[in-house]
């Protein structure tokens, strides 16, 4: 397998900066500033009223929104880290085995750090 040339990862990277950029504006549309976080986010907490049930939809949409907030952080962490590997020149490359990873997976999924084989090997012994 072939080694990813410059074109193809200028063209995931600028994918990675305009997934990034998604992310965090749909952080910014459930978090707010929190300097006691680690990640100085925290999710916003709806405010519909005082009657029970909009207390309970509150609580159902404050849930969803956590849920949200770490799915898209977990997100913005993968792009990250990709944009990284490009960086240091490490991108395309497994991290377990160190052999390159297809362009088509990287592609399909560009934040990918491992190959097939070794994202098979480690999802059949969970």
């Amino acid at each position: 397998m072939e080694k990813l040339d410059q074109q193809a990862i200028k063209e995931i990277e600028t994918v990675l900066l305009a997934q990034k950029k998604q992310v965090l504006a749909d952080l910014k549309d459930v978090s707010r500033s929190d300097n006691h976080e680690a990640d100085n986010m925290t999710t916003r907490f709806p405010e519909y009223g005082d009657k029970p049930d909009e207390n309970a939809q509150e609580i159902n949409d404050y849930s969803t929104d956590i849920m949200t907030e770490k799915v898209l952080e977990k997100s913005l962490e993968d792009i990250e880290k990709a944009l990284e590997r490009i960086k240091k020149g490490t991108y395309g490359v497994c991290k377990y085995c160190g052999n390159p990873i297809a362009q088509k997976r990287l592609l399909a999924r560009p934040t990918a750090s491992s190959c097939i084989s070794c994202k098979t090997e480690l999802q059949e012994n969970e």
